[in-house]
């Protein structure tokens, strides 16, 4: 074999060798040592942050082996107090390596101001729709007699009226004033006294009144007008059966009443025990009457 044969032989034997080497250097590094220093294939689960203190986020996250960083735009929601987590990325059991920074975004020190809308004459529905797009909630509700019910007739904030463009803190709570849907239509009040409860509740509902109060006791009087031995008109005080009304408020003293309004009775109680002898005092009394 020649010289320069053997000598293109070391060479290529050589580079063989380097090559060899570059491939194992190149190998091992991507497939040995990459993988222990970054921990291939260990995660860590990134824990739930909503409503947690900055405060306490320091601790919690270094005991989980993560970082954080505030972002700088704030949110706000009454729910929680102010510098709490409202939104965190990556999002709760994310999977994300050791030391990974969670990016966390806190509820503002003071609520923003929102403008409120023009409510007057829209439906509850309407006004509470409007309500929530600003961040806003609905409070108390009092009805009053005015037609077209549950329209608005007027709202307010810690009692302040309010009109279109009002300032008030994002996350308030407006108290509203609706219509009733009666109006002020009036009529003569009716006498329940004397009637059967359940039967009362019906005339009331037929006649546009609400059932207010009821008050169930052991036993009531009327005064019942006769006519004496003497031919003169008197008023006697009578007992009235279980389950009947014997007394109403407003009573009929007074001149009338609106559709809408409310009406309190006050009803002989039944008793259970002689639930069974009811039927007979009703017959007695019908027999009197007859």
């Amino acid at each position: 074999m020649s010289d320069t044969l053997r000598n293109v032989l070391n060479v290529l034997k050589h580079l063989a060798i380097i090559t060899a080497i570059l491939v194992s250097l190149i190998l091992g590094f991507f497939y040995i040592y990459l993988p222990i220093i970054t921990k291939h294939g260990e995660s860590i689960s990134v824990p739930e942050l909503e409503g947690k203190g900055l405060d306490e986020l320091e601790e919690f996250l270094t005991n989980k082996k993560l970082r954080f960083e505030v972002e700088p735009d704030s949110g706000y929601s009454a729910k929680y107090p102010a510098l709490a987590v409202l939104r965190q990325d990556p999002l709760p059991n994310s999977k994300v390596k050791e030391n990974r920074k969670i990016y966390v975004t806190l509820n503002a020190k003071k609520p923003p101001v929102v403008k409120v809308p023009d409510l007057n004459g829209y439906s509850l529905r309407h006004a509470m729709l409007q309500l929530e797009s600003l961040g806003l909630y609905v409070g108390k509700t009092v009805y009053i007699p005015e037609p077209y019910i549950n329209t608005v007739q007027k709202y307010t904030y810690k009692g302040k009226i309010l009109k279109e463009n009002h300032e008030v803190p994002k996350g308030s709570k407006i108290d509203f004033v609706l219509a009733d849907g009666a109006g002020n239509q009036k009529f003569p009040i009716p006498n329940l006294v004397g009637q059967d409860f359940e039967d009362a509740k019906v005339a009331l509902l037929g006649m546009g009144l609400r059932p207010g109060n009821v008050f169930f006791e052991k036993e009531g009087k009327i005064q019942e007008e006769i006519i004496d031995d003497l031919g003169n008109k008197v008023l006697k005080e009578i007992g009235i059966a279980p389950g009947k009304i014997f007394k109403q408020k407003p009573s009929t003293k007074r001149d009338s009443i609106k559709i809408g309004e409310q009406m309190d009775l006050w009803v002989v109680k039944i008793d259970t025990v002689n639930l069974f002898n009811i039927s007979d005092v009703l017959d007695e009394d019908k027999t009197k009457e007859d």
